[in-house]
C-alpha cells in the first residue's frame, strides 16, 4: 500500500480510484452501522476527500486502512455534533422557524413577549449559582476555563455545573 500512497501523492488518479475501490465498501458498511444510510454515502465521500487531502501527513509506517477508519470515525462524530446542535436549537427556540416576514406582525410580537416572559421566569427560578454560570457562558461568552478560574473550581466541575444549570433551566422552562 505504500506505493499506492506514493502514487496518490504524485497525482495519479488511477491510484485514487484503486484506494476508493479497495476500502470504500468496508468503510461504507462501518458508517451505515453508525449513521442513517442516506448520510453514510456523504460521510464516506467526505472521509475519502479528507484522506486524499491529508495523505501527505500519513507516516510511512502507518496502517492505511486504520487511518481511513479513523477519518470515517471522526466524520461520524462531526455528523452527530452538528445534528445535536441543530436539534437543540430547533427544540429550545421554536420561534426560529417563523418566517422573517411574520416577525413584525402583532401576533408574533405577542408570542415573542410571552416567550421572553417564560424564559425570564424560568431563569429567575434558578439558583444564584446556576443563573451566574449561564450568564457567564451564554451572555458574556466566557469559556469553561475562564469560568472555572472565576469560580475557583476545576474545568470538569465547571462543565458539570453548566450541564446541571442547563438541565435545571430546561425543566423550569417546560414547567412554564
Amino acid at each position: 500500500m505504500k506505493s499506492l500512497v506514493k502514487k496518490i501523492l504524485e497525482g495519479d488518479e488511477k491510484a485514487v480510484e484503486v484506494l476508493y475501490k479497495t476500502y470504500s465498501q468496508d468503510i461504507l458498511k462501518y458508517l451505515q452501522n453508525r449513521v442513517p444510510h442516506e448520510e453514510a454515502f456523504e460521510i464516506l465521500n467526505d472521509a475519502f476527500l479528507e484522506a486524499i487531502d491529508g495523505m501527505i501527513m500519513l507516516k510511512k509506517d502507518s496502517n492505511l486502512k486504520a487511518w481511513l477508519y479513523r477519518i470515517a470515525y471522526n466524520k461520524t462524530i462531526d455528523y452527530y455534533r452538528k445534528t445535536k446542535v441543530k436539534s437543540i436549537l430547533m427544540s429550545q427556540i421554536p420561534f426560529l422557524e417563523i418566517v422573517d416576514s411574520e416577525v413584525h406582525q402583532p401576533e408574533f410580537q405577542l408570542e415573542k413577549a410571552r416567550l421572553k416572559e417564560k424564559i425570564e421566569k424560568a431563569f429567575l427560578s434558578l439558583s444564584q449559582r446556576y443563573r451566574e454560570i449561564l450568564t457567564l457562558h451564554y451572555e458574556n461568552r466566557m469559556s469553561i476555563k475562564e469560568i472555572a478560574l472565576q469560580f475557583e473550581i476545576s474545568a470538569k466541575a465547571t462543565e458539570s455545573l453548566l450541564y446541571r444549570a442547563r438541565q435545571s433551566f430546561i425543566r423550569a422552562y417546560e414547567r412554564g
